[in-house]
């Protein structure tokens, strides 16, 4: 009995790990950056841009800060989902790390495998090939990991967009 608890609360942690970090992720953090900011864009959507070759190769700052910023928001929520499950949050953490370097693969031509694909598009996971259209199309494919977070993203990207061009064609003494 106290071992199945346990294991809930491992699990629970875990995903809402996964799922409120990558909400908060998207929706503070990546679509904002692509609407107002410069920094994500540069270092993450540039021509020829790889993980692998900006982040381990070349060890650029700024890839690391972009990463640092896009990952800060799984962190905020570490102090209370380790009351719940510290063995979850570690598990959330790992796995989250695990998805950035596997979902970055696609620029070594990867293929998943068609049944990992059938798995992860039936729990609404994003593949490398799907982030690999985000990299193709900076304003297509939203969610990190979760990519049900997609169509609210681009209504949130929408929206912001609006506000942009809302704001700067307004005079600042006005």
């Amino acid at each position: 009995m106290e071992f199945t608890l346990e294991l809930g609360k491992a699990i629970a942690a875990t995903l809402l790990l996964l799922l409120l970090g990558d909400f908060f992720s998207t929706f503070f953090y990546h679509v904002p950056e692509h609407v107002f900011g410069k920094f994500h864009s540069i270092v993450h959507h540039g021509k020829n841009r790889s993980f692998l070759h900006y982040a381990v190769l070349t060890r650029n700052p700024l890839v690391l800060l972009d990463g640092i910023l896009g990952a800060l928001p799984y962190f905020i929520f570490i102090p209370w989902l380790w009351q719940l499950s510290p063995i979850g949050s570690v598990i959330g953490l790992a796995l989250g790390e695990f998805h950035v370097v596997w979902r970055h693969v696609s620029i070594l031509d990867w293929q998943t495998p068609p049944l990992i694909k059938n798995c992860c598009d039936s729990l609404f996971i994003t593949t490398p090939e799907r982030h690999w259209l985000h990299h193709q199309n900076a304003f297509a494919a939203y969610g990190d990991i979760f990519s049900f977070y997609d169509y609210p993203a681009q209504k949130w990207l929408t929206f912001l967009r609006y506000v942009r061009r809302r704001f700067k064609s307004k005079p600042l003494n006005a």
